[in-house]
């Protein structure tokens, strides 16, 4: 019986192993490894002599302690004492309950039933039975269960076959125990690939892509014939390792074996080419499979979306749909989270459509990408719509949304939802405290910034960062308080980080502390010398300080880099379909009809105050942008809205820099006079306009 994993599912379980290991779990793995970590990067030289030492003989694990027996096992206990003695033989009658609770899953109980074997001391168990206790410890993932009824099989003198040597290693390796089940492997007296595969594929899934190499290599040498799926395996080592001189190898090795046609060697390649960069190598064997399978669709579709081909990725979508093949809910999380980087509103809805239609509706993972899809396009309303549909919701759900609030200037909900989760008992993460700190600082919300920060390590046991470092530095800095905001970065417990500097830098854009502004961007500038848009900082608070020296010597070294500032450009859905446009862009075919809405609203928005122009600091545009803002990329694309839309659609764009404030003060005004809501994501953040303000506060 084969009971190797395929391919999708060994990379399912590799990706939500961490999930399933509760802390006890992972205390007792910790204490079989003898460190702090199993898979530390201080590897053992001669791996096999140290796997083969038993813990056991040198002291190291202890048996635990007897529990005092629960209500509920003090039941069981009494109703199988009654079944029992009506059979005559306890057990022969405890093996029969045994297979039949794990038949039904049951698992709990029958652990609990293997107990009652235990006490009986000379009770002997046939095959079967150990082969039910073997899948309720797999099921559970129990290290306790794992111990208890190997050490019962050993104790009870049971001679295994090929086939529950298999069942017991495999045991050890789903349970993360490999210490233990390496020496399990070694002392096999028979191998057969069903063995190798198991062993192989556990250090896979653990992420050992050496270690599995070198036990490849062992099986080599000892039959230089191979089952097809472990193959899948070690192209998905050679994946994992970003080597793709080894997997060409596989490749061939494959070829030659006559398995070029296998469907798990085929998605395994798709990947492995993807993932090391040659997402033509994956398109071939893509196109040379005999049976394009749901899971090949969805790797060769997930390779374009990781290359940021994210059309290409979305035409793969729609062909699969138009061959007919069964999409899962793999197939729309990739295509939700392409739509997001596409901000494709339309295609997203019909994604969403589908989700719903083919029974993924309840599905957590692509219902959390669709709440971050809503959310980075604007839709606030529909991600929370989705959120509280989810029968169950993770941590990662949670975040989405907080971050979400967060990043739309509804501090106040963000913070209410934190309160919300910790309530209902979900344990907030880094990531967490990422959001809802951002959302207290793009709000302004500082009592609660500081309540929330405070209570990381003390209350939840979690070391801020600095991530979160910068969220504080950034809320002092919003509330002009510098001193205090330079003061956090000075007394970090850790070297400050770009995001800090770039955090007091923003602070010191908007209250305009061109001294204190020029020390964070030369800091900048110092580690990271070959970004860019850290020079045009530096250029432009030289200029705005008037520092003309400097200002020069820093034009000669980008010269000398020869770097240029990419234009901004925007870009907007209308039907389906994109439209980008550059400053003072005239390819439009509408672009006459364009200029005169611009005409039309710059002459409109001046009766309330505006003006064209006005110095700017630190701007992410070039210096052609800075002779003509009046018809900056933002509002040719927000006109071509205005004349293509009806009075009460709302527009949403897409911005490749930080919109400048000539702009920002212009959208306020613009999203005032038409009564419109206009949603921008630029490189800072988002904006979200209507009746004359901005969800950022002015701040950004």
């Amino acid at each position: 019986m084969d009971i190797s994993l395929p391919l999708d599912q060994l990379r399912s379980s590799c990706r939500y192993a961490a999930f399933l290991i509760d802390p006890h779990v992972l205390q007792e793995r910790l204490v079989l490894s003898g460190n702090c970590s199993l898979f530390s990067k201080k590897r053992y030289r001669n791996v096999f002599s140290q796997i083969r030492a038993s813990l056991s003989e040198h002291g190291f694990i202890k048996p635990r302690p007897m529990m005092k027996p629960s209500k509920r096992e003090e039941n069981l206990c009494e109703e199988t004492i009654s079944k029992v003695n009506q059979i005559g033989d306890p057990g022969s009658g405890i093996s029969a309950q045994i297979e039949k609770l794990v038949f039904h899953k049951r698992y709990h109980e029958a652990l609990d039933f293997f107990e009652l074997l235990e006490c009986e001391g000379d009770c002997q168990l046939d095959s079967s039975t150990y082969d039910s206790l073997i899948t309720a410890c797999i099921g559970l993932r129990s290290i306790r269960g794992v111990k208890r009824v190997h050490n019962h099989m050993v104790s009870s003198g049971l001679l295994l076959d090929q086939y529950l040597w298999n069942r017991v290693l495999s045991m050890h390796v789903k349970c993360k125990m490999m210490l233990d089940a390496r020496s399990i492997f070694d002392d096999m007296p028979e191998r057969n690939s069903i063995s190798w595969n198991t062993m192989v594929g556990g250090l896979v899934d653990l992420g050992d892509y050496l270690e599995a190499f070198r036990l490849f290599f062992m099986m080599w040498e000892e039959n230089s014939t191979a089952d097809p799926r472990i193959f899948a395996t070690m192209i998905r080592a050679s994946s994992g390792l970003e080597v793709i001189s080894l997997g060409q190898q596989l490749h061939c090795c494959a070829l030659k074996m006559g398995e070029g046609d296998n469907r798990f060697i085929s998605c395994a390649l798709i990947d492995m080419y993807s993932k090391c960069g040659s997402i033509e190598d994956a398109q071939f064997v893509f196109d040379n499979m005999l049976e394009k399978t749901t899971v090949g669709w969805n790797t060769i579709i997930a390779g374009y979306a990781l290359h940021g081909y994210s059309e290409e990725a979305l035409c793969l979508y729609y062909e699969m749909r138009d061959a007919g093949v069964k999409m899962d809910h793999f197939t729309f999380s990739i295509i939700i989270r392409v739509c997001t980087r596409l901000a494709s509103l339309e295609h997203a809805k019909q994604a969403h459509a589908g989700l719903v239609r083919h029974g993924f509706g309840l599905d957590i993972v692509a219902n959390t990408a669709l709440v971050d899809f809503y959310i980075k396009w604007g839709r606030i309303e529909d991600a929370r719509n989705v959120f509280e549909g989810m029968p169950q919701k993770n941590v990662i759900s949670w975040n989405a949304l907080i971050g979400g609030y967060g990043n739309h200037g509804r501090g106040i909900e963000a913070v209410e939802l934190f309160e919300r989760m910790v309530h209902e008992g979900m344990m907030p993460n880094h990531v967490t405290f990422l959001a809802v700190l951002s959302a207290c600082r793009y709000s302004g919300l500082s009592d609660y910034g500081w309540e929330i920060f405070e209570s990381m390590s003390r209350d939840y046991k979690v070391k801020p960062r600095a991530m979160h470092y910068a969220c504080m530095i950034e809320l002092l800095g919003r509330e002009g308080l510098l001193d205090e905001a330079f003061a956090l970065i000075r007394d970090a417990p850790f070297r400050p980080t770009i995001n800090m500097w770039a955090a007091l830098l923003t602070a010191c854009r908007v209250h305009k502390n061109f001294e204190l502004g020029k020390f964070a961007a030369e800091k900048l500038y110092g580690m990271e010398p070959e970004k860019l848009s850290n020079y045009v900082m530096l250029l432009n608070i030289y200029n705005s300080s008037g520092k003309q020296d400097e200002a020069a010597a820093v034009v000669q070294t980008l010269k000398r880099k020869g770097l240029r500032i990419k234009p901004a450009c925007t870009w907007i859905e209308i039907k389906k379909q994109p439209h980008v446009f550059l400053s003072g862009d005239k390819c439009h075919v509408q672009t006459k009809e364009i200029y005169e809405k611009v005409d039309e609203l710059m002459l409109e928005i001046s009766k309330y105050g505006y003006v064209t122009g006005g110095k700017t600091l630190l701007p992410d545009v070039d210096e052609q942008e800075q002779k003509s803002p009046h018809y900056h990329s933002e509002k040719l694309a927000i006109s071509f809205g205005l004349i293509s839309t009806s009075s009460s659609t709302s527009l949403q764009l897409v911005q490749s820099h930080r919109i400048c404030n000539n702009c920002h003060n212009a959208i306020k005004l613009i999203a005032m006079i038409t009564k419109r809501e206009i949603v921008i994501r630029d490189a800072s953040r988002f904006h979200r306009f209507k009746n004359g303000t901005c969800s950022c506060g002015d701040y950004w």
